[in-house]
C-alpha cells in the first residue's frame, strides 16, 4: 500500500497549505484595512463634530461681540447726550447773567457800572468752566512744552532765557490731561549780537 502512495503528495499538502495561509493573509490584510478605514472613518466623524463645535462657538462669539459693542456705542452716545445736556444747563445760568447785565446796560450811562457788569459775567461763566473741570494752560513765562503750546514766533531776548514763552497770544485750554486747545505763544530765542 506503500507502494501506491503519491510521493507528490507531500507536496501538494505543502502547498495547499500555503496557498491556505496566503488567503489567510490576504483575509487578515482585507480586515486590517477594513478596520483602519473605519477608524479613519471615525476620526472623520470626530474631527467634523469638532468643527462642528468650534464653529459654532466662533458664531455664538461673533454675535455676542458684535453685540457689546452696539450696546457700547449705545451707552456712549447717551453718556455724551447727558455730559452736554449738563453742561448746557450749567451754562444757562451764565446767558441768564448777560441777559440782566444787558438789561441793566439800557439804563446806565456810567462805565464803570458797564465794567462791572462784564466782570460779573466773565467771572461766572469762568467758574462754571472750572466746575466742569476746564483749566488754564499755563504759558507765560514758563519752558514751551509743544505739548501745551503752539508756537506762532520766536522773540529775541536778552533778558528771557530761551525756549521761555515770552508772550501770550491765545490762551490755551485742557481737561485733566487732555488739551482741548493749545496756547499760541511767543518763544524767546539768544538775541544775536550785530
Amino acid at each position: 500500500m506503500n507502494e501506491n502512495k503519491n510521493p507528490f503528495k507531500k507536496e501538494e499538502n505543502v502547498e495547499n497549505r500555503d496557498l491556505n495561509k496566503e488567503e489567510e493573509n490576504k483575509q487578515q490584510d482585507k480586515d486590517s484595512e477594513q478596520q483602519e478605514l473605519n477608524e479613519d472613518n471615525k476620526q472623520e466623524v470626530t474631527q467634523e463634530e469638532k468643527y462642528e463645535e468650534l464653529n459654532n462657538k466662533y458664531i455664538r462669539l461673533a454675535a455676542d461681540f458684535d453685540n457689546f459693542r452696539k450696546r457700547t456705542m449705545a451707552e456712549k452716545e447717551e453718556l455724551s447726550k447727558y455730559a452736554q445736556a449738563e453742561l448746557l444747563r450749567k451754562l444757562t445760568s451764565v446767558l441768564d447773567t448777560f441777559d440782566r447785565a444787558k438789561e441793566h446796560l439800557k439804563e446806565i450811562e456810567n462805565c464803570a457800572t458797564v465794567k462791572e457788569s462784564y466782570e460779573v459775567a466773565y467771572k461766572q461763566l469762568l467758574d462754571t468752566l472750572k466746575k466742569i473741570g476746564l483749566e488754564e494752560i499755563e504759558a507765560e513765562g514758563k519752558i514751551f512744552n509743544p505739548n501745551e503750546h503752539e508756537a506762532i514766533t520766536q522773540v529775541p531776548s536778552d533778558e528771557l532765557e530761551p525756549d521761555t514763552i515770552a508772550f501770550v497770544a491765545q490762551k490755551g485750554y485742557k481737561i485733566q490731561d487732555r488739551i482741548i486747545r493749545p496756547a499760541l505763544v511767543g518763544v524767546a530765542v539768544k538775541k544775536e549780537n550785530e
